[in-house]
């Protein structure tokens, strides 16, 4: 996403933790640890001139819910669901002040369904997505923009040991500012989640029929 917006001309604030792991040549590199408020803090004081909030960071500790350990379940709500409201409360007066911009919130398949031995995953993503309802609806009367992208695999680190198809990161990014840059408010990206999103329809017995 920071090669695609950098390729079209933008000004493009690239948010770590470790600011030497930002290598893209005109990136400006500004620290944020989500799991330290003062640090997002930070980052919306350092800047002013943000249209654009895209809310990415993940983990995946595979910590089923049961018998995992509580820290990393924690970790799990601590980055997907207080993470993102952490951004999206030091961001969304800067964005209404530029006039309303948007904020895209890269969300999963696994935000609709949930998968047993990693249920602290799910069941962040599935706070995510109704946060990222909530906020759609309550920042839409200052101009902003709120965009969900729910996405299967894609070919990252955080999937580098699934086995199964995985999409282009590279191609998601391109398809999903496009997405923003139309005023859509959801993208769907892949079949999978597509085929999750219908089967909401179903009910338990369809989206878990064993």
């Amino acid at each position: 996403m920071v090669e695609n917006l950098l390729a079209r001309g933008a000004t493009v604030y690239a948010a770590a933790r470790d600011l030497a792991t930002v290598q893209t040549k005109g990136a400006i590199a500004i620290q944020v640890d989500l799991t330290r408020p003062q640090s997002i803090v930070a980052a919306a004081e350092a800047t002013g001139d943000v249209t654009l909030l895209i809310n990415n960071a993940g983990s995946f500790t595979g910590t089923d819910l049961l018998t995992g350990s509580m820290d990393q379940i924690e970790l799990e709500m601590n980055t997907h669901y207080y993470g993102t409201l952490a951004m999206a409360r030091a961001f969304a007066p800067q964005l209404a002040s530029n006039g309303g911009g948007a904020m895209l919130n890269v969300l999963s398949v696994l935000s609709w369904f949930a998968v047993a031995p990693d249920g602290a995953y799910c069941a962040a993503k599935s706070a995510e997505w109704a946060l990222t309802n909530a906020l759609r609806a309550q920042l839409s009367a200052q101009g902003t923009l709120v965009t969900a992208l729910h996405v299967g695999y894609m070919d990252t680190d955080m999937s580098r040991t699934v086995t199964a198809d995985k999409s282009d990161p590279a191609e998601i990014a391109t398809r999903a500012l496009n997405a923003v840059e139309r005023g859509e408010r959801e993208f769907v990206a892949d079949d999978v989640s597509r085929h999750v999103q219908a089967a909401l329809a179903g009910g338990v017995a369809q989206l878990y029929p064993a």
